[in-house]
């Protein structure tokens, strides 16, 4: 495509590159307190698979991965530092943003690490008849979303908002809301969730549909 979408790095290409997943996949699963066996069957993968994704003998896809941290219940940021140095303050350069694709739709994942796990921020760039899912999603906190490109639209308690360059909206996210691209080019919005439980993945609600 353009030249934003050459700096956008495959997700497993990155973690590949820069993380070691299986170590962190081990640290996490541990602290969870599940066994590789339990593991697999609450995230319906082979339990070999992910005895050879902890021990670095394959690299998990964008699918594999997010079906991890939804049954270890974390975002899916977790993995992307070795060691991550929890923070009260998180800068992040607009080179140093952490990229990721699956299908359609790219991400960008803004300032990881933060001390608090509440707070979940993203720049999702949307193909046209890109939607959230299905049907519509809810879970605790607030959403919000800025529109930065294209335009955006918002259904949320039955209610629907066109979000075009510039829009801002903001709701409790309890309300049943789904997202859609229904235009004919490439929309893209700072997407931004805070929740009121630090277990609570948000994005994994939204982003599923793409990378299930």
């Amino acid at each position: 495509m353009n030249k934003q979408n050459k700096k956008t790095t495959d997700l497993g290409q990155l973690l590949n590159q820069e993380v070691n997943v299986g170590v962190r996949l081990r640290e996490i699963r541990k602290k969870k307190k599940y066994s590789l066996r339990s593991l697999a069957e609450k995230s319906n993968l082979n339990l070999n698979t992910l005895s050879m994704i902890e021990n670095s003998k394959t690299s998990p896809s964008v699918s594999t991965l997010q079906r991890i941290s939804n049954a270890l219940e974390i975002p899916i940021s977790y993995f992307f530092d070795v060691a991550p140095q929890k923070s009260k303050v998180v800068f992040t350069p607009k080179d140093r943003r952490i990229p990721a694709s699956a299908e359609h739709i790219r991400l960008q994942l803004l300032g990881t690490n933060l001390a608090s796990d509440k707070l979940h921020q993203f720049i999702v760039q949307l193909a046209p008849g890109d939607c959230s899912g299905e049907s519509e999603t809810v879970h605790t906190g607030l959403e919000f979303v800025y529109c930065l490109n294209g335009s955006t639209e918002y259904v949320v308690d039955g209610k629907t908002y066109l979000l075009e360059p510039g829009d801002s909206l903001v709701f409790e996210a309890y309300l049943p809301h789904i997202w859609c691209n229904k235009s004919d080019s490439f929309a893209e919005i700072l997407l931004i969730f805070f929740t009121s439980d630090e277990l609570e993945n948000p994005a994994a609600r939204h982003f599923s549909e793409f990378i299930s």
